[in-house]
């Protein structure tokens, strides 16, 4: 089943203009003038561009004693209401926790998520460890992007050595 948004005008990285998109299945498969298919929308004096992304979320999180007001579900529903169609989570390990098991726990709350969706991965405490699950997190996972903290002091800071330590990884 194809579907056409019509008279819209196309947004890209440089350019605006008047055009239709047709879609095929999940995929645009032209963008042009005239063109038709099974189901039509009006897109006239509508914006038609892609979804944003939105890298640095806070879904659920805990927190020094507290918790992020958004969940999975209720954070990604406002994204999706202002035109996100992406978000990149932080998956934040407790102390002593590998990294492979905060991502798990992070896989369980993400079920509810309405859109597309990634992680960072924290890095709250150090140890050869975390060393060897950074590897995994990036060669399993694809997750290759690591916050460390340098606030926090005595909960979530790393020191300087503990921060270059990680960069091999």
């Amino acid at each position: 089943m194809s579907k056409v948004i019509k008279n819209g005008t196309v947004v890209t990285h440089d350019l605006t203009y008047k055009a239709d998109i047709l879609i095929e299945g999940s995929k645009i498969s032209e963008i042009g003038q005239n063109l038709s298919g099974d189901t039509e929308l009006d897109a006239t004096g509508c914006y038609v561009m892609p979804g944003g992304i939105d890298p640095h979320t806070h879904l659920e999180m805990p927190f020094m004693g507290t918790y992020s007001s958004d969940d999975f579900e209720s954070g990604t529903r406002a994204g999706l209401a202002g035109g996100t169609t992406m978000v990149v989570d932080f998956a934040l390990p407790n102390q002593g926790e590998s990294l492979l098991d905060a991502i798990k726990r992070w896989d369980n709350k993400s079920t509810r998520a309405n859109c597309d969706y990634s992680f960072h991965m924290a890095v709250t405490w150090w140890g050869e460890q975390v060393f060897n699950d950074m590897k995994t997190v990036i060669e399993e996972r694809g997750i290759n992007t690591f916050k460390h903290f340098l606030a926090y002091k005595g909960a979530l800071m790393v020191n300087d050595d503990e921060l270059y330590s990680s960069f091999p990884a």
